[in-house]
């Protein structure tokens, strides 16, 4: 699939629904997966713009590739905001799980079950690319 390249502005989300839906339909991704994924990338890029571009007061596009092959579906999302490593927000968030709701943190679980509804997950910087990749098998 072509690149897609969108403003890194919370209006942008639904192009990247748009794109992760037909990106895990030309995959063969069941509608689980499909779910599961389009939740993990929603979560991602909303905290990309949320953190990455506006609290950073930086503005900037978000790009979203898709790799599909035989095996899996492989989707990067891409920005020049602010550093936002996911990873930093797990070991919070799993100490908040075990706690009664009252007790729980506002916010923040949203990056552990996107983590958590792919099959593997990675972050990494590269310069000043913030680089979010998502790998779901492929159900074929």
């Amino acid at each position: 699939m072509e690149k897609l390249s969108v403003s890194g502005k919370i209006d942008s989300l639904q192009e990247i629904v748009s794109y992760v839906i037909e990106a895990a339909k030309s995959a063969g991704l069941d509608k689980k997966s499909t779910y599961k994924l389009r939740l993990a990338v929603d979560e991602i890029a909303t905290n990309i713009i949320t953190h990455g571009y506006e609290e950073a007061n930086l503005s900037g596009n978000i790009d979203i590739f898709a790799d599909i092959n035989d095996s899996n579906l492989t989707l990067s999302l891409e920005d020049t905001g602010a550093r936002y490593d996911p990873y930093g927000q797990i070991g919070v968030e799993e100490k908040d799980l075990n706690k009664p709701l009252e007790e729980r943190s506002m916010g923040g679980l949203g990056v552990y079950l996107a983590i958590q509804g792919v099959d593997k997950y990675f972050y990494e910087r590269v310069g000043e690319v913030n680089r979010n990749i998502f790998v779901v098998n492929s159900n074929k």
